[in-house]
């Protein structure tokens, strides 16, 4: 049977890996910049850990692990899992026939939870960068993955908007050096909830949100019938239609907000912390991405409580989200460990790669097969080990150096491998250069050769 891979999943090779650490080792450099530090976490978390914090429609997207205690006959087994799956999706999450574990739904959760186990070793506010894999059992699409990167950075322990402030300024320095024009959309939850309040609908919060969450998927007529779906009055979505429509400066749609939510409090409070990022963000003198207030940006996730953040691509054809984040209040809280507030993002590095390949972003220097500077070459046995030697040299400066481990009759056969891997230079071997301690250094690029010892070699290398 021809081998293969499940749908939604890839596999990287040299090349793309390349590419991959190029976008991970600017991010983890910046997120040491800014005083974040690393942790991981486990691949599986026991379910009742993640359900229950992403939305109904998020629920529905883990992946349950199947129990490996299971010891029935085969018979019984099937009776097992049919009892299983047709339970309802609620019970289903709750059971423990089947399902104690799933595989992580993002980095945020699984944070929270190892804050809560290790809350009395950690310094608050406390400062972390994660970068793993996270699983959604979702339609494979262009763009959307089963199995994909994130790469979080999180401060909890602090209520200051100045932790915003430097997210966005990480945001700023990040796509910069990774040459991504990016708008930065964000807005606040607590908005969102004054807004359901002035329409008389705050129980219907979440469905508000989840379908204004969609304007860019299913436009405005699909949010409309989406609200009337969830019995959202006629009479609220023709109040809300005019936020939906709000364009303009962040200033004017500021002002609009004040005059929509001027009885809600809960409003008026986010448009507080709205205004305060707004006026300060001169001060983080932000140069690369452009920040813009949008009302519908809602995040779907339920344990958003305040500023949230989505960032989109500004060119090509290809623009989805590639980051997202916010402030959440109390998810520690789920894990009974009260009053701690957290605000992070998440840089979603598969989609950064694939926007940075359709705008061909990834610097010449690293579009190469080969992490390899020096392939050397022999012509004999006696050669070969008089490779080994000198290769281990090189590295001991520092530099990448390759042996060809096999003689072989023609030389060419080595420079067609060294060509292959696209290796740039090329040290040849023989029993002069044995004689004389020195190599014969080509270039592969122009087919330049000159005779350099040791030294020079490393020199010409580095």
């Amino acid at each position: 049977m021809k081998p293969s891979i499940p749908r939604g999943t890839r596999d990287f090779g040299p090349a793309e890996m390349q590419k991959r650490q190029y976008i991970f080792n600017i991010l983890k450099t910046n997120f040491q910049l800014f005083g974040y530090a690393p942790i991981e976490t486990p691949t599986m978390e026991n379910i009742n850990t993640l359900t229950g914090k992403y939305g109904e429609e998020g629920d529905q997207l883990i992946f349950k692990v199947l129990n490996s205690r299971i010891h029935e006959s085969k018979e019984d087994k099937k009776e097992v899992l049919k009892k299983e799956f047709n339970t309802s999706l609620e019970k289903s999450y709750n059971s423990e026939l089947l399902t104690e574990k799933a595989l992580r739904y993002d980095l945020t959760v699984p944070f929270a939870r190892y804050v809560v186990m290790n809350h009395h070793s950690l310094t608050y506010p406390f400062k972390r960068y994660q970068i793993q894999p996270v699983w959604r059992a979702d339609k494979p699409q262009k763009g959307r993955y089963r199995e994909f990167y994130q790469c979080d950075a999180d401060v909890i322990g602090s209520d200051s908007l100045v932790n915003e402030l430097e997210l966005i300024a990480m945001m700023d320095k990040s796509f910069a050096e990774l040459n991504i024009p990016v708008i930065v959309k964000f807005n606040n939850r607590k908005i969102l909830s004054g807004i359901a309040e002035i329409l008389n609908a705050s129980d219907k919060i979440i469905d508000i949100t989840v379908a204004i969450d969609k304007l860019d998927k299913i436009g405005k007529d699909g949010v409309v019938k989406e609200l009337q779906s969830k019995d959202i009055s006629e009479e609220a979505i023709t109040k809300l239609e005019p936020l939906i429509d709000l364009s303009g400066t962040n200033e004017a749609k500021v002002a609009v907000l004040k005059t929509f939510l001027a009885t809600s409090e809960i409003g008026k409070k986010g448009i507080e912390e709205i205004e305060f990022l707004l006026n300060n963000l001169s001060t983080i003198n932000i140069k690369h991405i452009n920040v813009e207030l949008d009302i519908t940006l809602a995040r779907g996730l339920n344990y958003y409580t305040g500023t949230i953040f989505e960032a989109k691509a500004d060119a090509g054809t290809f623009t989805p989200s590639i980051l997202g984040g916010g402030r959440y209040d109390d998810l520690t809280g789920i894990f009974g460990l009260k009053g701690l507030s957290g605000v992070g993002i998440s840089f979603g590095v598969d989609r950064i790669y694939d926007v940075m390949e359709e705008l061909n972003l990834f610097p010449e220097a690293i579009n190469k097969n080969s992490t390899t500077k020096i392939l050397l070459v022999n012509f004999g046995e006696a050669e070969l080990m008089y490779c080994v030697g000198l290769a281990a040299k090189l590295r001991a400066a520092g530099i990448n150096a390759e042996v060809y481990p096999d003689v072989v009759k023609k030389v060419s056969k080595q420079f067609e491998y060294a060509d292959k891997k696209q290796i740039p230079y090329v040290g040849v071997v023989g029993s002069n250069e044995m004689t004389n301690n020195t190599v014969m250094f080509k270039t592969m690029a122009t087919g330049e050769q000159q005779e350099l010892s040791f030294e020079n070699l490393v020199n010409a290398l580095t």
